[in-house]
């Protein structure tokens, strides 16, 4: 049996389509309108006018509901790069602690860090004293070859990087 992904839904998006419906019905009203006008009157200034108006509004409709779903196209793309990064940062991080040979409680810690978490919110979420934190945080910037939480963040960022190619090398 397969299990059919279920998608995600955009903020907004519905409330736009419901708008569009409403729009497409209006401009069905109006040519409908117009053309009883021309069947009643024939064609006057009037009609034209009718006519051309839900034209536009009807066009108006198409190229929004296009442009929506493009919107929402792109907003799943970015979505899912978003997701493939965090993934590579995740790889990053994992081969990092293992290279500099993290113990498991620095690993959290220094993983904290990189979240921007302060001293005080490592100890609270690793139910610890504050102090002992610190001292994890020393072990972990000694192991790494780095002095503070910024030079920790920066040695993650080269990695996921990519420096811009030059013209001619």
């Amino acid at each position: 049996m397969r299990v059919r992904a279920r998608r995600r839904r955009e903020p907004g998006a519905e409330a736009v389509a419901a708008v569009a419906a409403l729009q497409a019905l209006a401009a069905v009203f109006f040519i409908v309108d117009a053309a009883g006008d021309v069947a009643a009157q024939g064609v006057t200034w009037h009609v034209a006018i009718e006519g051309v108006i839900a034209v536009a509004l009807l066009a108006g409709v198409v190229t929004g509901s296009l442009q929506l779903r493009e919107i929402l196209a792109a907003g799943r793309r970015k979505s899912a790069a978003l997701a493939v990064a965090a993934g590579a940062l995740s790889e990053v991080i994992q081969e990092r602690v293992q290279a500099w040979g993290l113990t498991p409680a620095e690993a959290d810690v220094a993983v904290f860090a990189l979240k921007g978490c302060d001293v005080a919110e490592i100890a609270a979420l690793r139910n610890s004293a504050p102090g002992t934190v610190r001292a994890q945080l020393a072990r972990v910037y000694e192991k790494a070859g780095v002095r503070s939480r910024s030079d920790l963040a920066s040695l993650f960022l080269e990695d996921l990087i990519a420096a811009p190619e030059r013209p001619g090398r």
